[in-house]
């Protein structure tokens, strides 16, 4: 079992989860991921790592209630236990020094950027932040990014803090200042990322996604969260989940992803339903 030992509410609907996983935390590297399920016959969940601490022996991870499986994750509290906590799955960043790195996160997507963005930090790069949600309740590790960045812009859809817009706006900004970028990671949902590269594509700047398609073994053997990229067939599992933005197929990744949605939808609903009528 895989104890919770630190429980944080980021916002409404989202949650910190600091878990005791001494195997995974000694291994784990940033851009990797885990698995997770809570109880016998849960869904099995993937979640990049947010952070790893050897000396704690503990796995970081950050979910959002979007749906029926994510909103058990985050009802639990410190004390309960995952059932399993399987990883560090997938290929980790390719940390070295590049000159200056652009971080992108976009919502929840802030998360799995920070250990990213501190390792490049810790790598001699000059780090430049640029957090992205709907509105100011919604940017999560605000301080912390701010910590490993030589520079940090915030962005909200509605105006509510930082400059008003989306990430591709901030990009602009940071490029209008005479900034050369070298290579930008750009972690989110799928269509900020497919947004950023976009953007980046015709100026040529190296764009670095997390794909976190369908998943169910995590090893490869599924095919579930197969992707087209540069026109061949990968595993977000094992060959990712980071890529090359420019070589992913966004429009197919985004059909695939949408497969269950109404399901989800359905079941979640009903879920909270249930919630409201306990808690009368």
């Amino acid at each position: 079992m895989f104890r919770i030992v630190k429980r944080k509410q980021l916002s409404d609907a989202i949650v910190l989860l600091e878990v005791e996983a001494p195997a995974i935390a000694q291994k784990a590297k940033p851009g990797e991921f885990v698995i997770v399920r809570q109880k016998e016959n849960s869904e099995r969940i993937p979640l990049t790592i947010a952070d790893f601490s050897i000396e704690r022996g503990t796995i970081t991870i950050v979910i959002q209630e979007v749906g029926y499986s994510s909103a058990l994750i985050a009802q639990m509290q410190e004390g309960d236990a995952f059932i399993d906590f399987v990883g560090p799955l997938g290929q980790p960043s390719e940390i070295k020094n590049y000159g200056t790195v652009l971080c992108v996160g976009g919502g929840v997507g802030v998360a799995p950027v920070y250990p990213i963005a501190r390792a490049l930090k810790e790598a001699g790069n000059r780090v430049i932040s640029i957090l992205g949600a709907r509105s100011k309740d919604l940017i999560i590790l605000e301080d912390e990014m701010r910590a490993v960045s030589d520079e940090t812009f915030i962005t909200t859809d509605d105006g509510s803090y930082g400059i008003k817009g989306f990430v591709t706006h901030a990009i602009q900004e940071v490029l209008d200042k005479g900034e050369k970028i070298d290579i930008i990671w750009a972690i989110g949902p799928m269509i900020m990322m497919k947004s950023v590269v976009n953007f980046t594509k015709p100026i040529g700047i190296k764009t670095i996604v997390s794909m976190n398609p369908i998943m169910v073994d995590g090893t490869g053997m599924c095919g579930a969260c197969r992707l087209e990229v540069g026109g061949e067939t990968k595993f977000a599992c094992v060959d990712g989940p980071e890529f090359d933005g420019h070589q992913v197929d966004f429009d197919l990744a985004m059909k695939r992803a949408a497969f269950f949605k109404d399901k989800e939808t359905e079941v979640y609903n009903i879920h909270k339903c249930q919630c409201k009528k306990e808690g009368e």
